[in-house]
């Protein structure tokens, strides 16, 4: 995203507030190189209470692998100049029908625990006077997911996105996802997943239309 004044826009500030992931006001006055020595400090601290050795030649690199893969990687969607652009185009092949993008990948982080959320995303939306790129709508489910999430937000980050990306409140968005919070601890469940879903305009009040959207997507 284009910033040619150089200051960085507040994270989420298009969103109402309820759906803004919680960051404090200070978030970006780092650059990102100095956030990655700050967290491979930290986690070099944990893995020496952990007990491990860091001069083994395995070990050694393992903070800072850590600390630019959640910058650079995991939350890169923390910072808003990563927020995609969508561009739209002039519908001029007069498309008028549901179109659907399914089993986008999605891959994020709980933020209770900061384990992976793995899963998949499917958006839909009713074209007006124009139409977006497709890639566009995967972007958009990315920037959103990578960040610590709980997926009622992410879900509801997404279609609030597409709505004014879109300037139609005619959107559907729904997440399948398996969470390693549940998977890897606690209840050790690897059969369950979680699916959320947020349905705006005519999906919301079309009962033919959201099922026409969810028969194309498999439920």
């Amino acid at each position: 995203m284009d910033n040619p004044s150089g200051l960085v826009p507040a994270t989420d500030a298009h969103l109402p507030k309820g759906l803004r992931t919680p960051l404090r006001d200070d978030a970006f006055d780092q650059a990102d190189e100095a956030k990655i020595a700050a967290i491979s400090g930290h986690f070099e601290a944990i893995m020496r209470e952990l007990g491990l050795d860091l001069t083994d030649d395995s070990l050694a690199g393992t903070p800072r692998r850590v600390a630019k893969m959640y910058v650079q990687e995991w939350f890169k969607g923390l910072d808003p100049r990563n927020r995609p652009e969508v561009r739209m185009f002039g519908n001029r092949y007069n498309y008028h029908q549901l179109l659907v993008e399914r089993d986008i990948t999605l891959f994020s982080c709980c933020e209770h625990h900061f384990v992976p959320i793995i899963g998949k995303a499917h958006v839909a939306y009713l074209p007006g006077a124009n139409v977006v790129g497709l890639s566009k709508l995967n972007r958009v489910v990315q920037y959103y997911a990578r960040r610590p999430q709980v997926q009622e937000r992410l879900t509801r980050q997404i279609a609030e996105e597409l709505k004014q990306s879109l300037g139609t409140d005619d959107v559907a968005v729904l997440i399948e996802a398996d969470h390693l919070c549940v998977m890897s601890r606690g209840v050790n469940d690897t059969s369950s997943s979680t699916l959320t879903s947020e349905y705006g305009g005519r999906f919301a009040t079309d009962e033919a239309l959201r099922g026409e959207f969810l028969r194309q997507i498999g439920k």
